[in-house]
Formats: structure tokens, sequence, C-alpha cells
């Protein structure tokens, strides 16, 4: 009997694992995150924006791989937490980076040579057409990059996307110093700009406009090669505008366990280069996971990288269902899985560590981002 009442006070001391009723609802977990803050902040030499864009980032290393590796140092962590800003007018800057945990805060082989496919099976993408659609949240908070990688709207001025879309490790890529984010909107028959609109001059197509890039930030541990060389964990950047875009956008969110997403399913749009002009949405279950990545077979193609990776789960502090994004769509992976080789699409997820930097980039007050 004392085994059963000590069982019972542990399932209810915790935090959104057992529903109060009979009618669950997939709950966002409540974390407490560290605290990054920069240390000190130094002048590069100009980039010399040499490097091709790449649509796609390809690794031998899977679940498996990543799960055997040793845990990075402290101050490796530190390392791969640093950054590069690149201003719009080609400078650089080096900033290094302490991480502080709080005393109230807790956190919760090689495949062989092949023509690569994303697409699993059946082509279970959407392209979603017409102007209700893609004008409406979530859709219009997918944007498209002049580098031809797509990025989500994560706060007034800042759009979320996949590091190797500006930078491939070791260098800018070609057209990073004059990057522009593209934003679908309607294209009149007439030229009009929507003032009394008729039958005569109803959108007839989809245009981009585009927005330049005042800033970048692209964390170290891609820079200085992939985290340890094994994988893809720190393929994200943070891109500031040069004005507001003035749509609603989607926040960023630490990501729960596989097991906690609703129906294991995670949801994501981007500008597939084989869908030219249209944004692609897709939805799938989550395959594996790491502490760093996600493993699914969504069907994505070149140009869908940097897409924002996100679930809709009920937020119990504001009483509402809320999506957030969790993860950055990286790219394609062959993995040998007991000597066969298997095929994952590969995003990064946003721990509790990604989610104190990329929050402090945005808000720049450590302050309001203590809550993930």
């Amino acid at each position: 009997m004392a085994g059963l009442s000590t069982l019972i006070l542990l399932l209810c001391a915790a935090k959104d694992v057992m529903p109060s009723n009979s009618h669950w609802k997939p709950t966002w977990p409540s974390y407490r995150v560290p605290v990054i803050l920069p240390r000190s902040t130094l002048n590069l030499d100009k980039p010399q924006f040499d490097a091709e864009a790449r649509l796609e980032v390809v690794s031998p290393c899977g679940p498996e791989c990543h799960k055997s590796s040793p845990l990075p140092t402290y101050e490796e962590v530190k390392n791969y937490l640093s950054y590069e800003t690149l201003y719009a007018n080609g400078s650089l800057t080096e900033t290094e980076v302490g991480i502080y945990i709080l005393s109230n805060s807790g956190d919760g082989s090689q495949g062989k040579s092949r023509t690569k496919r994303q697409i699993y099976g059946y082509d279970s993408r959407f392209s979603i057409f017409g102007k209700d659609f893609l004008m409406n949240y979530p859709f219009s908070t997918s944007v498209k990059l002049s580098t031809g990688c797509t990025g989500t709207l994560v706060a007034e001025k800042h759009v979320l996307t996949a590091a190797h879309c500006i930078h491939d490790g070791k260098s800018y890529v070609k057209g990073a110093q004059k990057l522009r984010v593209g934003f679908l909107k309607p294209k009149l028959k007439d030229g009009s700009k929507g003032a009394n609109i008729t039958n005569s001059a109803m959108p007839e197509k989809m245009k981009f406009q585009w927005i330049r890039v005042k800033r970048t930030h692209v964390p170290k541990g891609w820079i200085k090669g992939n985290a340890n060389d094994i994988g893809m964990d720190y393929d994200y950047a943070l891109l500031e505008l040069k004005k507001p875009h003035k749509r609603k956008f989607m926040k960023i969110g630490v990501s729960p366990p596989a097991r906690h997403l609703p129906g294991g399913r995670i949801h994501f749009s981007g500008y597939d280069n084989d869908r030219p002009g249209n944004l692609v949405y897709r939805f799938c279950d989550v395959k594996d996971e790491t502490y760093d990545l996600l493993y699914q077979q969504c069907d994505a193609q070149p140009g869908a990288s940097g897409s924002g990776v996100y679930v809709r789960m009920w937020k119990r502090q504001n009483h509402k269902w809320e999506r957030k994004i969790i993860g950055i769509f990286s790219g394609h992976q062959w993995v040998d899985m007991n000597g066969t080789p298997q095929d994952f699409n590969v995003a990064v997820r946003i721990t509790p560590l990604k989610y104190a930097q990329i929050c402090y980039w945005i808000k720049g007050n450590y302050l309001d981002c203590r809550e993930g």
C-alpha cells in the first residue's frame, strides 16, 4: 500500500505527464532554460563570400552514431554556442559567450554514391494555392531566402533558417552579404495595390516582395565543422531584417521528446525546388531522435532547407492551443542501419541551450528568455 501511495505521489508531481481527466491534451512542457550572455566581441576580417550555396546537407552519421559520440565538454559547448555576426556592409564580428545556470533553473558508415531522393514512396506533399491560404497563418510565416532556401518568421524582424543556407562551414556563400527575404503577396492583373479591387483586378498569381537582411547570426558550432564533424547539430541561423515585416509570426519553443508530440508528428512548409513558386506543406511521423536531431521521412526536396519544424500543443498558462517552432529542417542523410543503407530527412532540435541563444539574439535580454 505504501508503494502504491508513493507511485501516486510521483505521478501527481510529474509535470505534463498525466492528464487531469480523460480528455487529454498534448501540452507544452514548462522549461526553465539556462542563460547565455555575450562576454566579448572582436572584429574579424571581411569574408570573401566565395562559397556556393548548398540547398541540402548530407551526413553519414545517423542516430546510433550520434548517440555513441562522446558528450561535449562545457568549454566545447561554450565554443559551439559562440557566434559570428555578419552585417549588411560586409563587416564581421565574433562573439564569445558564457553559459549560466541560475539557482532556480532546470531543463526539464558513408552511404554509397547514388541519386539522393527525399521522397518516400507516395509523394505526400501538398502545394498551398490561393491567397486565402498563403496569406493566412501558419503558411504566411514561411518565407524564401535569396540564396534559395526557406525561412520562418519568428519575431517582428527576425527569420530562422538553416546555417548552411548562409555559410558552408568554411566560408559565407555568394549572396550572403546582400541577402534578401521574400514574402509571397498577391499579384494583381491591373497592377493595383489592392484598393477598390473589382472582379477584373482579382489576384492572378502570387509574387515575392523582398526585404534586405540587416545582420545574420551563425553559431560557431556550425562554422567550426558541424560540431565534431559528426552531423548537423548546429545547422541554424537567425536573420534580422532591415524593417518589420508586419505579419503574424510563430514563436520558438524547446523541442519536447518525440513521444510527447501530438501523434508523434511534425509539420513544416517550404519552397521545394521541384515546385517553383509554390509553398509546399507536409507532415509526418518522427522515426528516431537524438538530443540535437529529429529523424523523419517527411517528403522534401532541396529548397525546403531552413523550414521551421512546428507542432501545435495546448498552452496551459494561456488556456489555448499554440503552434511553436521546435526545430529547423536541415537536410538529408544516408544512414547505415545494421548494414543496410536507409535514408532520413533531418531536423535540428531547439534544445534549452539553443532556445536561450536564439531568444537572446531576438530579444537582447536574457530575462525575456527564461521560459522555454
